[in-house]
């Protein structure tokens, strides 16, 4: 699942009005309403504010020969 995909089911399964979300993250409620309905993408820290609010964590995949966190 992407990003993308994720948040959007989060705003559909949240249940609380773009007016909410924009008060909770400071996001503007039509910048909100023009990505869930696939209008408009979401710039970087945008996605990171939503995904934040909605408590989505990015868990990055254990590479072989390398520990978490070193690269």
């Amino acid at each position: 699942m992407t990003m993308t995909e994720a948040l959007r089911r989060m705003f559909a399964s949240s249940g609380l009005t773009y007016l909410q979300i924009e008060r909770a993250t400071g996001l503007k409620r039509a910048s909100i309403m023009r990505f869930v309905q696939g209008e408009q993408s979401l710039r970087l820290d945008c996605a990171d504010r939503l995904a934040a609010f909605f408590g989505i964590h990015v868990v990055l995949p254990k590479r072989k020969g390398t520990e978490r966190g070193q690269s």
